[in-house]
């Protein structure tokens, strides 16, 4: 098995973009609002919402204390709204259980709303420079390749994280970076569509071009269509209620001229039911 880390992270000393959460000092806090934002939406979208986050909310008590509606409206474009909730409950949990600071734990950092595996470790290896592995799409891409020599990486599953601890040098901050520099190098090179092979750091150990590019398949989930969703219905919705005074609008009001009623009135109802809506006496507003 080839040794990738020490090539990687050389490629990614000098090619790394400045993204604010690599940036010394950025701290537990921004790495976790940022790990929530990414959660499948472009970097080019979270960095600014990020940045106006971290100004309104710099510690998690101060998010704590603000209503979920106003981080549901700031929340804006990023979609999957839900996660803007997840996140104020998760500042919540972490001002009542940890007095306020981000944990270090990763079990503890499981427990908090909305945390999964990947953000859990993270949060552990970014903020606090823990080793563990760190396990994104753009990660498993280019194990698959470099390593297990097929164009694309399976479903996601637990041995994800396997493969990856065995490819983390023993010390810690070249761990950390080389975590940084595999997701790095999936992102910008090693891309889903149009690989980059040419510059990519990799290309005289990588088992998938070494074996001639074979087309290995790819069974990962295909995202439904966007347009014509429920997820834009849902979208439409909440844009009305983050634009509208004192964020309500009267039921009726609410993308009256929508295409499928019926798909109108089952995303009032989906928000809802997922705490990001409440309606009350023919209203409909964002929550307190």
């Amino acid at each position: 098995m080839p040794e990738l880390a020490p090539i990687v992270n050389a490629w990614f000393e000098r090619n790394a973009r400045p993204l604010p959460w690599r940036a010394p000092g950025f701290g537990a806090w921004g790495v976790l609002v940022s790990e929530f934002m990414l959660q499948q939406t472009p970097v080019e979208r979270v960095v600014p919402r990020l940045q106006e986050w971290l100004e309104r909310w710099p510690t998690p008590a101060d998010l704590a204390a603000a209503p979920p509606a106003d981080a549901v409206r700031l929340w804006a474009n990023l979609g999957y709204p839900r996660r803007a909730l997840w996140l104020h409950r998760a500042a919540v949990e972490i001002r009542d259980r940890h007095d306020g600071r981000v944990p270090r734990d990763v079990d503890a950092l499981l427990a908090l709303t909305g945390v999964g595996d990947y953000t859990a470790r993270a949060v552990a290896v970014f903020a606090y420079g823990d080793h563990h592995p760190v396990v994104d799409t753009n990660t498993r891409r280019v194990l698959a390749r470099a390593v297990d020599g097929r164009a694309h990486p399976g479903p996601p599953a637990r041995r994800d994280l396997a493969a990856m601890a065995l490819q983390l040098p023993a010390e810690h901050d070249a761990a950390a970076r080389f975590n940084a520099a595999a997701m790095e190098l999936g992102a910008v090179v090693c891309t889903a569509r149009a690989p980059r092979c040419d510059a990519c750091p990799l290309v005289a150990v990588c088992a998938w071009r070494n074996a001639g590019y074979p087309d290995t398949g790819d069974t990962r989930r295909r995202q439904a269509r966007y347009e014509g969703s429920d997820r834009q219905a849902r979208g439409a919705v909440l844009r009305v209620l983050r634009e509208a005074p004192e964020h309500a609008a009267a039921l009726d009001q609410v993308v009256p001229d929508w295409p499928d009623p019926r798909q109108r009135d089952r995303a009032i109802d989906s928000l809802i039911a997922d705490g990001l809506a409440e309606a009350s006496g023919g209203m409909l507003r964002l929550p307190r």
